[in-house]
C-alpha cells in the first residue's frame, strides 16, 4: 500500500489545489522540506507546490503579483510590503514565524591576514586604507542581516553609511562574490557562512545569536486576501509547519534534518556543510568552533508566534537604520499590528477584497509536496 494511502486527510472547504509556496534554499527553510518529506501537508489535507527562488526580491515580486500564494520570507518583508516600501502597498501578513537566529557575519580571509579580528580592528584597517572603501554584502534592506551588519560595524566605531559600502546580493551569490574579491564580507544565513569557511575564503566574526538574541528571522508570508478566501488551507499549512518546526528543533532529529536538506536537490553543498549549523560544531574558521544548539531555534522560546515584542524589535530596526522616519512611527506601528499577528488565521468571514496588481503569470518550475 502506498505511504500516502495510510494517511487519513481532512476535507477542506474553499480549496484551491495546490497552494504555491516560494522559498530560498537556506538552512532555515528546513521546516518546509521536512513537512514535504514527512507528508505533513498531506496529513493536514492540503497539497503544496514548493517553488525555489533566487532571492528575496523575487519572493517579494511573486507574492505581490500572486505567482505564489505564500512564502518563506525575511521577517521585515511583512512590514515593508504593508507600508509600500519598494512596492505598491499590499495587505501582507506574517501569521507564523519559522525561526529565530540563523545568520552570521563572515569576513574574507584577506581581512584576517591583514589583522582584522573584530569590528574594532576592522576600523583600524579602514583608517589606514585609503585606496578603496571596503564592501559588504547583505540580502535585503528589510532583512535582519542588514540590521545586524550595521549594528556590528557600529560597535567598532564604523559609520555604515560613510566608512564602508553595503550592497544587496542573493544569499547564494555571497561566497562566490567574496572569493572573486568583489566583496570583503557579508551577513547571510546558513549554509553560506560555512561554505566560505570550508573553502578557506572566509571566517565568522559574529553570529546573529550573539548580536540580537531571540530576533525573528524567517516568517510564513501571505496576502490577507488568500487567507480570507482559503482559510482552511492557511490553517492547514501553519499546522503542518508547526509540527515540522517541533521536529526540526529537537537536536536528536537534526542529523535527519540535515540529510533531508542535502537530499532535497535544492542544495549543492553536501550534507556535511548542512550539519555545521544544524548539528554542530559550528566552525568559525578561526581555529575555534561554537555550539550549534541555539544557532537555529525553530520552536523553543515560543519561536513560531509573531509576538508584539518581536514586532517592536523589527519596527525599531526600521527606524534606527533609516528605512522609516521617527515621524512615521505611529503609522508604522499600526501597520505592524496589522501584519505581524496570527489573528488573521482566526477570520470567520471574508472581508472586502482589494484588487491585485497584474503581471505575467509565468512561474518557476514547482516541486509538489
Amino acid at each position: 500500500m502506498p505511504k500516502s494511502a495510510l494517511i487519513s486527510t481532512p476535507t477542506l472547504t474553499g480549496v484551491i489545489q495546490p497552494v504555491r509556496i516560494g522559498f530560498i534554499p537556506l538552512a532555515d527553510c528546513a521546516p518546509l522540506l521536512v513537512a514535504r518529506e514527512k507528508e505533513l501537508f498531506r496529513k493536514q489535507g492540503v497539497r503544496v507546490e514548493l517553488s525555489c527562488e533566487v532571492g528575496w526580491a523575487t519572493i517579494r515580486e511573486k507574492l505581490l503579483y500572486g505567482q505564489v500564494d505564500a512564502a518563506h520570507a525575511i521577517a521585515g518583508l511583512a512590514l515593508a510590503m504593508r507600508l509600500g516600501l519598494s512596492t505598491p502597498p499590499s495587505r501582507m501578513v506574517a501569521p507564523f514565524v519559522f525561526n529565530l537566529h540563523g545568520d552570521a557575519i563572515t569576513l574574507s580571509r584577506d581581512l584576517w591576514n591583514r589583522g582584522v579580528r573584530d569590528a574594532f580592528t576592522l576600523k583600524k584597517l579602514i583608517r589606514s586604507t585609503t585606496s578603496r572603501r571596503l564592501t559588504f554584502g547583505m540580502v535585503s534592506r528589510y532583512a535582519s542581516h542588514h540590521f545586524l551588519l550595521r549594528r556590528w560595524l557600529a560597535t567598532g566605531g564604523i559609520n555604515p553609511d560613510q566608512d564602508v559600502r553595503i550592497v544587496a546580493l542573493p544569499p547564494t551569490q555571497m561566497a562566490a562574490n567574496m572569493a572573486a574579491g568583489l566583496i570583503d564580507g557579508y551577513c547571510v544565513g546558513e549554509p553560506w557562512n560555512s561554505v566560505a569557511v570550508e573553502k578557506g575564503i572566509g571566517w565568522v566574526a559574529a553570529t546573529s545569536e550573539d548580536l540580537a538574541p531571540n530576533h525573528p528571522e524567517k516568517v510564513l508570508l501571505m496576502n490577507e486576501t488568500f487567507i480570507e478566501q482559503h482559510l482552511d488551507q492557511a490553517q492547514a499549512i501553519t499546522a503542518a509547519l508547526q509540527e515540522a518546526c517541533k521536529f526540526c528543533d529537537e537536536m536528536d532529529n537534526r542529523p535527519e534534518v540535515a540529510r533531508i536538506l542535502a537530499d532535497s536537490g535544492f542544495f549543492s553543498n553536501g550534507e556535511a556543510i548542512m550539519r555545521k549549523s544544524l548539528v554542530g560544531p559550528f566552525d568559525l574558521g578561526t581555529g575555534k568552533s561554537a555550539d550549534a544548539a541555539s544557532f537555529h531555534i525553530f520552536h523553543r522560546r515560543e519561536a513560531n508566534i509573531p509576538t508584539s515584542e518581536r514586532g517592536r524589535w523589527l519596527l525599531e530596526e526600521f527606524i534606527t537604520h533609516g528605512l522609516l522616519l521617527p515621524s512615521q512611527r505611529a503609522e508604522a506601528s499600526e501597520a505592524m499590528r496589522a501584519c505581524w499577528t496570527s489573528d488573521s488565521l482566526l477570520f470567520t468571514a471574508p472581508q472586502t477584497i482589494s484588487p491585485k496588481p497584474r503581471k505575467s503569470s509565468k512561474r518557476a518550475t514547482p516541486v509538489q509536496a
